[in-house]
């Protein structure tokens, strides 16, 4: 089939099969009498390897290289998108458990907007920057809680918040008594949520580095607050 066709019936944009072409990715064997790419079974089995390994996170370099030293078979590509297809349901399996746990909690009590828009926000965040072992060993922690021990940390958090909000509205050194003793407690709630899994805390901090939810407080931004205490957790001996 001639590129347009291919683009049509696979969704591939025709510029992007002209680039493959360009830098050597899926050069077509063939061309018709007037020039045109035809594409053929084979060129249709490279650009599924070159999709599936796509999105398993491969750039077109790395691709190109794979493939032509023949280090993935088609069977092999195909054998690896299938398992992260597997990983995704099982990661949307997740998501499932956490919608039928806010509905729980949506009969029992009234939830604000605010409420919502933030649980989906860290739950999105959650997926992206914990593997499966860490949300399902935080999965686990929460549960040994309960609803009440789950509530009583979220209040603790937003009390602290609120208050390290205070302080740095008010000027307060970060290495002032009153600044360290909240980045203190910052500490020990981080180390009940981590319980000591220093995995799971490099993934915590990886989260606040590159989208600081704790940076909000009922959807008001405060910027600056994570490297004010951040600044208060250096004081702690």
């Amino acid at each position: 089939m001639k590129v347009g066709e291919l683009a049509r019936r696979t969704g591939v944009s025709v510029r992007t099969l002209h680039y493959y072409d360009e830098i050597g990715l899926l050069c077509p064997s063939l061309h018709s009498a007037s020039g045109h790419r035809v594409y053929g079974a084979r060129e249709l089995t490279r650009l599924l390897q070159i999709r599936s390994l796509q999105q398993l996170g491969f750039s077109l370099r790395d691709i190109r290289d794979m493939l032509g030293k023949r280090a993935h078979s088609p069977l092999r590509v195909v054998e690896m998108r299938l398992a992260r297809a597997k990983e995704q349901i099982a990661s949307q399996q997740q998501v499932c458990d956490r919608l039928e746990a806010l509905a729980a909690s949506m009969r029992s009590r009234t939830v604000t907007v605010d409420q919502l828009t933030q649980t989906i926000e860290v739950m999105n965040m959650f997926e992206k920057y914990y593997t499966k072992d860490q949300l399902e060993e935080l999965k686990q922690r929460a549960d040994a809680l309960g609803e009440q021990g789950m509530r009583k940390a979220e209040n603790d958090w937003a009390t602290l918040l609120a208050e390290v909000r205070a302080e740095m509205e008010k000027g307060t050194d970060p290495s002032s008594p009153e600044v360290v003793a909240l980045a203190r407690r910052w500490r020990a709630l981080i180390e009940a949520f981590t319980g000591g899994n220093p995995e799971i805390e490099k993934s915590l901090r990886t989260m606040y580095q590159s989208e600081p939810v704790h940076e909000k407080i009922g959807g008001t931004p405060v910027p600056g607050m994570m490297a004010y205490i951040g600044r208060a957790m250096g004081s702690l001996q």
